[in-house]
Parts: C-alpha cells; sequence; structure tokens
C-alpha cells in the first residue's frame, strides 16, 4: 500500500473574516492564489528571513488548516496570536491527530494534493486522522527519493534560508504578493542570486550513516545529512564548494562511504561547476 499515517504531524484552524489577509501579510505562501484542494508548504520566518516554522497551508471552505509538526504547533499559535492584534481571526488547534498521506494508485483517498510532491512529478495526497496504518518510514523515504525536506529532519529551524531548502522552487515562497515577515532578505536572494545551500539528493555506494554526519570533499566540509533512507539521503550543501569539488575531480566521502551528490532535477537547478583553465 502506497500510504503512510503520519503521528506527529498537527493542525491548526484559522477562521474569520480576516483569516486570509491576515496570512498573506505574514507568510511566504501566496495564500490569495491557493487554489482548493491543494496544500502548499510555507514558512513563517524571523525579520532576518530565516525559517522560524515550516507547515503546509490549505483551504477548507471558508477556513485555512496549518499542517506541521506537533512539537511546533504550541509555539507557532502563540507565534501567530502575537501578530493577530486586533484582526478577526480565529485559531484553534484541531482535535484530529496525525495525518495521513497516500500516493501512487492510493493518491485520490487523500482530502488535497501535496504542491511540493506534484513539483517532483509524484501525486501525494494529504487527510487528517489515521485513515491508513502504513509505515512513516515510507513517507520520509519518498521525500529523501525525490528531494522534499522537513524541519528537524533535514534542517533545523532558525537555520535556514527559504532558499535553501527549495521553498523559491514548490510554490512556498512568493515574490509578487508584497510584505511579509523576512520578505526584504529573500526577496534580495532571488534577484541577486545568492542563495548559497541547496537541497541535494545524497547516494551513496552503500547504506548511509546516520544523519548528522558531515560529508566531506578535499578535506572541506561542504553540508551534512539529513534524512537517510538505506543508500538514499538528503542534505542541505554548499553549492559553492560542491561545484569546486566536482571542478576538480573531487570525491565526497560521508563517513567511510562514497557518495554521489545531485540536485532534485525538477528543480531545473545545478552546481556552478567552473572547470579549471587547462595550462598551455
Amino acid at each position: 500500500m502506497s500510504a503512510a499515517f503520519l503521528p506527529t504531524r498537527s493542525l491548526i484552524r484559522l477562521s474569520g473574516r480576516d483569516a486570509q489577509e491576515f496570512l498573506q501579510g505574514l507568510i511566504t505562501t501566496d495564500i490569495e492564489g491557493l487554489p482548493a484542494g491543494e496544500a502548499r508548504p510555507g514558512a513563517l520566518l524571523t525579520p532576518q528571513g530565516k525559517i522560524l516554522f515550516d507547515f503546509l497551508v490549505w483551504r477548507e471552505s471558508h477556513d485555512f488548516l496549518i499542517e506541521t509538526e506537533a512539537s511546533q504547533r504550541e509555539a507557532l499559535m502563540r507565534r501567530l496570536t502575537m501578530y493577530k492584534l486586533r484582526a478577526a481571526v480565529d485559531l484553534t488547534a484541531e482535535s484530529t491527530e496525525g495525518v495521513t498521506v497516500f500516493w501512487g494508485d492510493e493518491a485520490e483517498k487523500g482530502a488535497v494534493k501535496d504542491a511540493a510532491f506534484a513539483k517532483a512529478g509524484i501525486v501525494l495526497s494529504r487527510v487528517p486522522g489515521r485513515q491508513a496504518e502504513g509505515p512513516e518510514e515510507t513517507y520520509h523515504a519518498l521525500r529523501a527519493d525525490v528531494g522534499v525536506a522537513l524541519s528537524g529532519h533535514d534542517y533545523p529551524l532558525q537555520d535556514a534560508f527559504p532558499h535553501d531548502v527549495l521553498l523559491d522552487k514548490t510554490d512556498g515562497l512568493s515574490f509578487r504578493k508584497g510584505c511579509y515577515v523576512g520578505q526584504e532578505v529573500v526577496s534580495r536572494m532571488q534577484h541577486r542570486g545568492t542563495a548559497r545551500r541547496r537541497l541535494a539528493l545524497v547516494s551513496g555506494d552503500a547504506a548511509l550513516p546516520a544523519s548528522g554526519i558531515e560529508i566531506i570533499a578535499g578535506g572541506k566540509t561542504v553540508g551534512a545529512l539529513g534524512s537517510v533512507a538505506g543508500n538514499k539521503g538528503l542534505a542541505v550543501v554548499r553549492i559553492d564548494r560542491v561545484g569546486d569539488a566536482l571542478a576538480r575531480g573531487l570525491p565526497f566521502i560521508v563517513g567511510d562511504v562514497p557518495v554521489k551528490l545531485t540536485l532534485p532535477e525538477w528543480t531545473g537547478l545545478s552546481f556552478p561547476v567552473e572547470a579549471e583553465e587547462a595550462e598551455p
């Protein structure tokens, strides 16, 4: 069965006449352009442009649901409440525990389609509650295979910019909707092309070691393992260092396992490899 129950996911409901305007002026996702039946990734940023909270958001009738890690929910609700001021918005922690995801032949069983996986060519849907008994590990293995990042697994909160984890490629980061927290920083990164880190696919000649182990090339750290599933994994890497190592023909090693680093094909990105000039 192509399904998994994610017990650590939880939901926040935002309702009230100002809910859309409230979210539009606060988070990275373009809420006004969010179609019904689609869950898009998003983040609430620090003023310096780093990810303070990550989540998925979708419409449910006139309300909005935010899906996030259960460990983040209370703090996220406090932060949203701080920004609410006099806006006509009600925030409620949903009693439903966990989220079920379906993909492949099972995808139509879900309530909303996940936009991040759609970019990677995978139809994956999500529905609140326990609707199937598939193991959570299969979902994380799918993420590692196609390149969909998740905080706590692939990067720590308050450490990554949205570009680092491909939010600019998954409809999770808007550059057209106007101001939101951290918007000036990420817009500057976009227009100047200064994103130095990106989420990469890692494939090993053998099973990869545990998350957190550094990836080394030529004695330099280029990143660290995030999610791991067998000989595949994810890592947020310095693309300039990876490009330099590729240009010099240096191997990448994690622990004692040789690995290959690639950027997900669906992103259209490539490492900045500049071949060394040949000697005259």
